[in-house]
């Protein structure tokens, strides 16, 4: 998101990496790749791998047993994670997964998982694979698993790892992450509990699996009637971020963090209070943006074209100060968030109605705000002029590498792997691209830089693995 922020305002541009900027248009989301492996790197989510490890072909059986148990018992948690105003607008439709929190395995995984808890079998799972073809030279044909993709699924498993696609584009992931961690850790040590008390991890895993088995879902998320039989089947349904964020602190959740060792109640009740502070401080920050665009541009264009809703206009802006000075007399921030909510998802949504008729009828030459037209088709209504110079001021630096591996493209674009050890490197002078004075972006960092010459003139890209 940095990166973003960063390039947008070297354009003059400002990117608001907002989940739901256009109506019924596609929004904004992070895919949220998550997978968990041994101490030693072996991939729990790689039947293969797994299973070899650990000289057991129902290993990987035993694992998905566990997670599908955990994300049945904690939807609600993995919904609160995710909860923000703009997802609100987001989820369920356009690509976007809904608030009903289910699993996709595909029909392979899903045969293969019903026969072994229905004790028809408990051989390895071999996920039939395909051969991608990138047509470059550069990269050759290689092989991924064949296991087909679920756009509308919330957390669909897609080999080797499952995908959180319900993430917001302008949350933090560290909250995702901890609450896939915890809840999974919880199911595995019950899981090690039982067994060291004497337990068979087959009958474990398929009790698991008979118990949870409605939170498999590989149907279409998007269709109503679909998503009526999953809220029927008692899945974790919770359509307000409000409400969700309120889970945190539901005794079942507390208990869990307490257990696990990750957050005590009182931080639990903490992280509810500035997550909704959070809810309310967006859309406390949009309304009253709403109210400056309507009072210093649309009732003044709707008066100099003498064309459009005015009375309805000056009556919105008064709805709004109103709504929002509930909001600030309101003490309770669970009560705050709700308020906000009702403001953001029903109030904002009826006066832009009355916005986009006014927008409608005044003609261009008066209409001081950006149109849909122009936002939406960007590129064919503004110009970038050449950039006059580069963006950093070229200065050099001396670095000191511990243990760094510098991975580099020649011009030529073919790639070359050096490591640089303390022992054989004790310092490495490096040209860099300073942004500002005090404003240094090389070493330790994600980003790739334009950064040094390498023998003779020809130039480097290089970047960072520590």
């Amino acid at each position: 998101m940095q990166i973003i922020e960063e390039v947008a305002t070297r354009h003059g541009l400002a990117a608001l990496i907002q989940e739901k900027p256009f109506n019924d248009v596609n929004g904004s989301g992070k895919h949220n790749n998550w997978s968990i492996a041994t101490e030693d790197g072996i991939m729990m989510l790689h039947p293969k791998a797994i299973n070899s490890a650990t000289g057991n072909n129902s290993a990987f059986a035993v694992i998905m047993a566990a997670i599908i148990a955990a994300v049945n018992e904690h939807g609600d948690l993995m919904r609160m994670a995710i909860a923000s105003p703009g997802n609100d607008f987001r989820l369920g439709a356009c690509e976007a997964p809904p608030a009903i929190v289910s699993t996709y395995l595909g029909d392979d995984m899903t045969f293969y998982l019903s026969h072994f808890k229905d004790g028809k079998g408990e051989g390895e799972y071999v996920p039939s694979v395909k051969t991608l073809d990138l047509g470059t030279h550069e990269v050759l044909p290689f092989e991924v698993p064949a296991e087909d993709r679920n756009r509308t699924s919330p957390f669909p498993y897609g080999g080797a790892r499952f995908e959180f696609r319900a993430v917001g584009s302008s949350q933090n992931v560290s909250m995702v992450n901890t609450v896939l961690n915890t809840i999974v850790a919880e199911k595995f040590a019950e899981f090690a509990d039982a067994i060291d008390g004497g337990a068979d991890p087959m009958d474990i895993a398929r009790e698991a699996l008979n118990e949870n088995w409605r939170v498999i879902f590989n149907g279409n998320n998007y269709d109503e009637a679909m998503q009526q039989e999953l809220t029927d089947r008692g899945i974790w349904r919770i359509d307000s971020g409000v409400e969700a964020i309120a889970q945190i602190t539901a005794e079942k959740n507390t208990k869990l963090f307490e257990k696990m060792k990750v957050l005590t109640k009182e931080e639990c009740e903490s992280r509810k209070v500035i997550l909704h502070d959070h809810y309310t401080g967006t859309v406390e920050i949009e309304a009253k943006c709403l109210v400056d665009m309507i009072q210093q541009h649309i009732i003044p264009s709707v008066k100099a074209a003498a064309v459009g809703p005015l009375s309805d206009l000056e009556s919105s802006v008064k709805t709004l100060k109103t709504a929002l000075q509930e909001i600030h007399d309101t003490e309770d921030s669970y009560k705050k968030a709700q308020l906000s909510r009702v403001l953001r998802l029903e109030t904002m949504i009826d006066i832009r109605a009355v916005c986009d008729a006014a927008e409608e009828v005044v003609p261009a030459n008066l209409w001081t705000l950006a149109t849909y037209k122009e936002l939406l088709f960007l590129d064919q209504h503004t110009s970038v002029p050449a950039e006059s110079g580069p963006y950093y001021e070229e200065k050099p630096v001396r670095i000191i590498f511990m243990k760094v591996s510098v991975i580099c493209w020649t011009s030529k674009l073919k790639p070359t792997l050096q490591t640089l050890d303390a022992n054989s490197y004790s310092t490495f002078a490096v040209t860099v691209f300073i942004d500002s004075p005090g404003m240094c972006q090389v070493a330790i960092s994600s980003h790739w830089e334009e950064a040094f010459e390498a023998s003779g003139q020809e130039q480097w890209r290089f970047g960072y693995a520590l």
